[in-house]
Protein backbone atom coordinates (compact mmCIF):
# COMPACT_ATOMS: atom_id res chain seq x y z
CA UNK A 1 0.00 0.00 0.00
CA UNK A 2 1.27 3.29 -0.91
CA UNK A 3 0.78 5.48 1.58
CA UNK A 4 4.17 8.02 0.83
CA UNK A 5 3.48 11.61 0.60
CA UNK A 6 7.03 12.41 -0.29
CA UNK A 7 7.30 15.78 -3.18
CA UNK A 8 3.48 16.20 -2.35
CA UNK A 9 2.22 20.05 -0.74
CA UNK A 10 -0.34 20.45 1.20
CA UNK A 11 -2.42 23.03 2.99
CA UNK A 12 -4.16 22.33 6.19
CA UNK A 13 -6.89 24.99 7.57
CA UNK A 14 -7.35 25.48 11.36
CA UNK A 15 -4.01 23.73 11.74
CA UNK A 16 -2.91 25.28 14.99
CA UNK A 17 -4.88 22.46 17.73
CA UNK A 18 -7.24 20.03 17.69
CA UNK A 19 -8.61 18.03 14.28
CA UNK A 20 -6.26 20.17 11.93
CA UNK A 21 -2.79 20.23 13.76
CA UNK A 22 -2.86 16.39 14.50
CA UNK A 23 -3.98 16.01 10.47
CA UNK A 24 -0.95 18.43 9.28
CA UNK A 25 1.71 16.31 11.89
CA UNK A 26 -0.03 12.95 10.02
CA UNK A 27 0.89 14.03 6.73
CA UNK A 28 3.87 15.49 7.49
CA UNK A 29 5.08 12.28 8.88
CA UNK A 30 4.10 10.60 5.51
CA UNK A 31 6.69 13.36 3.77
CA UNK A 32 4.34 15.66 2.82
CA UNK A 33 5.12 19.54 2.94
CA UNK A 34 2.60 21.47 4.65
CA UNK A 35 1.28 24.58 4.73
CA UNK A 36 -0.89 25.72 7.88
CA UNK A 37 -3.69 28.40 7.93
CA UNK A 38 -5.27 29.44 10.48
CA UNK A 39 -5.56 33.21 12.01
CA UNK A 40 -2.83 33.44 15.12
CA UNK A 41 0.59 33.74 13.49
CA UNK A 42 2.10 33.05 17.03
CA UNK A 43 0.18 29.50 16.99
CA UNK A 44 0.95 28.94 13.04
CA UNK A 45 4.38 29.62 14.35
CA UNK A 46 4.51 27.14 17.35
CA UNK A 47 2.43 24.62 15.78
CA UNK A 48 5.02 24.73 12.53
CA UNK A 49 7.85 23.15 15.11
CA UNK A 50 5.67 20.05 15.85
CA UNK A 51 6.11 18.77 12.10
CA UNK A 52 8.46 16.08 11.45
CA UNK A 53 11.28 17.28 8.29
CA UNK A 54 12.91 14.17 8.15
CA UNK A 55 12.17 14.06 4.49
CA UNK A 56 13.29 17.32 4.01
CA UNK A 57 9.56 18.64 3.60
CA UNK A 58 9.37 22.24 3.39
CA UNK A 59 6.75 23.66 6.01
CA UNK A 60 4.99 27.53 6.26
CA UNK A 61 1.83 29.04 7.35
CA UNK A 62 -0.62 31.19 5.60
CA UNK A 63 -2.54 33.98 7.70
CA UNK A 64 -6.06 34.32 7.12
CA UNK A 65 -9.77 34.79 8.79
CA UNK A 66 -12.25 32.82 7.92
CA UNK A 67 -14.25 35.62 9.41
CA UNK A 68 -13.11 37.33 6.09
CA UNK A 69 -13.70 35.65 2.67
CA UNK A 70 -12.09 38.08 0.77
CA UNK A 71 -9.06 38.16 2.70
CA UNK A 72 -8.82 34.68 2.77
CA UNK A 73 -9.15 34.72 -1.15
CA UNK A 74 -6.19 36.53 -1.74
CA UNK A 75 -4.15 35.05 0.63
CA UNK A 76 -4.63 31.19 -0.76
CA UNK A 77 -4.73 32.83 -4.06
CA UNK A 78 -0.88 34.62 -4.04
CA UNK A 79 0.08 31.30 -2.28
CA UNK A 80 -0.80 29.01 -5.03
CA UNK A 81 0.54 31.35 -7.60
CA UNK A 82 3.75 30.77 -6.27
CA UNK A 83 3.23 27.19 -4.93
CA UNK A 84 1.85 23.62 -6.24
CA UNK A 85 -0.95 22.14 -4.07
CA UNK A 86 -1.84 18.42 -4.12
CA UNK A 87 -3.59 18.18 -0.93
CA UNK A 88 -5.86 20.47 0.84
CA UNK A 89 -8.01 20.13 4.46
CA UNK A 90 -10.72 22.17 4.82
CA UNK A 91 -11.20 22.49 8.19
CA UNK A 92 -12.51 24.87 11.12
CA UNK A 93 -14.41 25.56 14.15
CA UNK A 94 -17.88 25.23 14.19
CA UNK A 95 -20.56 27.27 15.57
CA UNK A 96 -21.86 27.59 18.98
CA UNK A 97 -24.44 25.42 20.03
CA UNK A 98 -27.87 25.88 20.11
CA UNK A 99 -31.82 25.00 19.43
CA UNK A 100 -32.15 25.88 15.58
CA UNK A 101 -35.57 28.01 16.69
CA UNK A 102 -33.17 30.10 18.85
CA UNK A 103 -30.90 30.88 16.00
CA UNK A 104 -30.26 34.43 14.36
CA UNK A 105 -30.42 34.82 10.92
CA UNK A 106 -27.40 36.17 10.94
CA UNK A 107 -25.57 32.79 12.53
CA UNK A 108 -26.72 31.39 9.55
CA UNK A 109 -24.89 33.52 7.40
CA UNK A 110 -21.91 33.94 9.40
CA UNK A 111 -21.32 29.79 9.85
CA UNK A 112 -22.30 29.75 5.95
CA UNK A 113 -19.33 31.82 4.95
CA UNK A 114 -17.37 30.29 7.16
CA UNK A 115 -17.07 27.04 6.30
CA UNK A 116 -19.02 26.65 2.78
CA UNK A 117 -17.95 29.60 1.12
CA UNK A 118 -14.45 29.52 2.61
CA UNK A 119 -14.35 25.93 1.33
CA UNK A 120 -15.66 26.94 -1.63
CA UNK A 121 -12.89 29.80 -2.20
CA UNK A 122 -10.02 27.93 -1.21
CA UNK A 123 -11.18 24.78 -3.73
CA UNK A 124 -11.52 26.91 -6.43
CA UNK A 125 -8.01 28.31 -5.81
CA UNK A 126 -6.20 25.00 -5.55
CA UNK A 127 -7.79 22.67 -7.98
CA UNK A 128 -5.41 24.43 -11.10
CA UNK A 129 -2.73 23.29 -9.75
CA UNK A 130 -4.05 19.82 -8.83
CA UNK A 131 -5.14 19.69 -12.44
CA UNK A 132 -1.38 20.52 -13.70
CA UNK A 133 -0.23 18.14 -11.29
CA UNK A 134 -2.62 15.39 -12.14
CA UNK A 135 -3.24 14.77 -8.33
CA UNK A 136 -5.50 15.74 -6.28
CA UNK A 137 -7.26 15.34 -2.64
CA UNK A 138 -9.77 17.87 -1.59
CA UNK A 139 -10.62 16.59 2.54
CA UNK A 140 -13.43 18.02 4.20
CA UNK A 141 -13.62 17.61 7.95
CA UNK A 142 -17.45 18.09 8.59
CA UNK A 143 -19.76 16.43 11.44
CA UNK A 144 -21.34 12.90 11.87
CA UNK A 145 -24.41 15.53 11.83
CA UNK A 146 -24.47 14.73 7.96
CA UNK A 147 -25.88 11.60 8.64
CA UNK A 148 -27.98 12.17 11.82
CA UNK A 149 -28.43 16.04 13.10
CA UNK A 150 -26.92 16.20 16.19
CA UNK A 151 -29.12 17.30 19.73
CA UNK A 152 -28.77 21.17 20.16
CA UNK A 153 -26.37 21.69 17.23
CA UNK A 154 -29.14 23.52 15.24
CA UNK A 155 -26.96 25.81 12.51
CA UNK A 156 -24.04 23.51 12.67
CA UNK A 157 -26.08 20.55 11.33
CA UNK A 158 -27.54 22.84 8.51
CA UNK A 159 -24.74 24.29 7.54
CA UNK A 160 -22.55 21.02 7.54
CA UNK A 161 -25.04 19.18 5.73
CA UNK A 162 -24.67 22.08 2.87
CA UNK A 163 -21.23 21.45 2.74
CA UNK A 164 -21.34 17.54 2.54
CA UNK A 165 -23.81 18.24 -0.53
CA UNK A 166 -21.53 20.76 -2.27
CA UNK A 167 -18.78 18.35 -1.64
CA UNK A 168 -20.17 15.38 -3.61
CA UNK A 169 -21.05 17.57 -6.27
CA UNK A 170 -17.59 18.57 -6.34
CA UNK A 171 -16.42 14.91 -6.45
CA UNK A 172 -18.39 14.43 -9.49
CA UNK A 173 -17.13 17.45 -11.42
CA UNK A 174 -13.58 16.60 -10.38
CA UNK A 175 -12.99 12.99 -10.68
CA UNK A 176 -12.17 12.92 -14.19
CA UNK A 177 -9.00 14.75 -13.21
CA UNK A 178 -7.71 12.68 -10.80
CA UNK A 179 -8.70 14.72 -7.82
CA UNK A 180 -10.90 13.09 -4.88
CA UNK A 181 -12.92 15.30 -2.91
CA UNK A 182 -14.18 13.44 0.33
CA UNK A 183 -15.74 14.00 3.72
CA UNK A 184 -14.26 12.79 7.27
CA UNK A 185 -17.23 12.75 9.99
CA UNK A 186 -15.53 13.07 13.31
CA UNK A 187 -17.85 12.16 16.34
CA UNK A 188 -16.90 13.09 20.00
CA UNK A 189 -12.85 13.82 19.64
CA UNK A 190 -11.44 14.90 22.73
CA UNK A 191 -10.09 18.80 21.23
CA UNK A 192 -11.13 22.27 22.77
CA UNK A 193 -14.27 22.58 21.20
CA UNK A 194 -15.66 18.99 22.63
CA UNK A 195 -14.73 20.53 26.15
CA UNK A 196 -16.47 23.66 25.75
CA UNK A 197 -19.42 21.98 24.64
CA UNK A 198 -19.52 20.04 28.18
CA UNK A 199 -18.92 22.76 30.21
CA UNK A 200 -21.95 24.28 28.39
CA UNK A 201 -24.35 21.57 28.32
CA UNK A 202 -23.41 21.18 32.08
CA UNK A 203 -24.06 24.79 32.66
CA UNK A 204 -27.33 24.73 31.21
CA UNK A 205 -28.18 21.55 33.11
CA UNK A 206 -27.04 22.53 36.67
CA UNK A 207 -24.93 19.78 36.82
CA UNK A 208 -20.97 18.80 36.27
CA UNK A 209 -18.84 18.50 33.38
CA UNK A 210 -17.73 14.70 34.87
CA UNK A 211 -21.38 13.69 34.31
CA UNK A 212 -22.25 15.12 30.85
CA UNK A 213 -18.97 13.59 29.46
CA UNK A 214 -19.80 9.83 31.29
CA UNK A 215 -22.79 10.22 29.57
CA UNK A 216 -21.42 11.00 26.25
CA UNK A 217 -19.16 8.27 25.82
CA UNK A 218 -21.98 5.80 27.10
CA UNK A 219 -23.35 7.22 23.54
CA UNK A 220 -19.98 5.55 21.73
CA UNK A 221 -19.99 1.55 21.42
CA UNK A 222 -15.94 2.22 22.37
CA UNK A 223 -17.23 4.01 25.63
CA UNK A 224 -14.81 6.59 24.68
CA UNK A 225 -13.67 9.70 23.17
CA UNK A 226 -11.81 10.26 19.65
CA UNK A 227 -7.74 11.47 20.05
CA UNK A 228 -7.60 13.52 17.49
CA UNK A 229 -4.89 11.51 15.67
CA UNK A 230 -7.53 8.34 14.96
CA UNK A 231 -9.06 11.06 13.41
CA UNK A 232 -6.08 12.73 11.51
CA UNK A 233 -5.06 9.38 10.48
CA UNK A 234 -8.52 8.10 8.12
CA UNK A 235 -7.69 12.35 6.46
CA UNK A 236 -4.02 11.21 5.81
CA UNK A 237 -5.33 7.96 4.16
CA UNK A 238 -7.41 10.24 1.73
CA UNK A 239 -4.55 12.47 1.11
CA UNK A 240 -2.55 8.94 -0.23
CA UNK A 241 -2.31 7.84 -3.46
CA UNK A 242 -3.90 4.39 -1.82
CA UNK A 243 -6.85 6.39 -1.68
CA UNK A 244 -6.85 6.76 -5.28
CA UNK A 245 -10.28 5.39 -6.11
CA UNK A 246 -11.81 6.66 -3.36
CA UNK A 247 -14.30 10.10 -4.20
CA UNK A 248 -17.36 11.54 -2.62
CA UNK A 249 -17.36 9.56 0.16
CA UNK A 250 -18.50 10.80 3.72
CA UNK A 251 -16.69 8.68 6.07
CA UNK A 252 -17.76 8.90 9.99
CA UNK A 253 -14.60 8.39 12.55
CA UNK A 254 -17.21 8.00 15.52
CA UNK A 255 -16.44 4.74 17.19
CA UNK A 256 -19.61 3.48 16.19
CA UNK A 257 -21.67 6.27 17.32
CA UNK A 258 -23.94 7.21 14.45
CA UNK A 259 -27.34 5.16 13.96
CA UNK A 260 -27.06 4.43 10.52
CA UNK A 261 -25.24 2.22 7.76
Amino acid sequence: MNLSLEEKFAVVCGSTQGIGLAIAEELALLGASCTLLARNEAALQEALQKLDTSAKQQHGYLVADFNQPDQLKKVIEAHVAGHPVHILINNTGGPPAGPIIDASEEAFLNTFNQHLICNHILSKAVVPSMKKEGYGRIINIISTSVKIPLKNLGVSNTIRGAVASWAKTMANELGQFNITVNNVLPGFTATQRLATLIDNIARKGNTVAAIVEDNMKEEVPMKRFANASEVAAVAAFLASPAASYVNGTSIPVDGGRTGSI
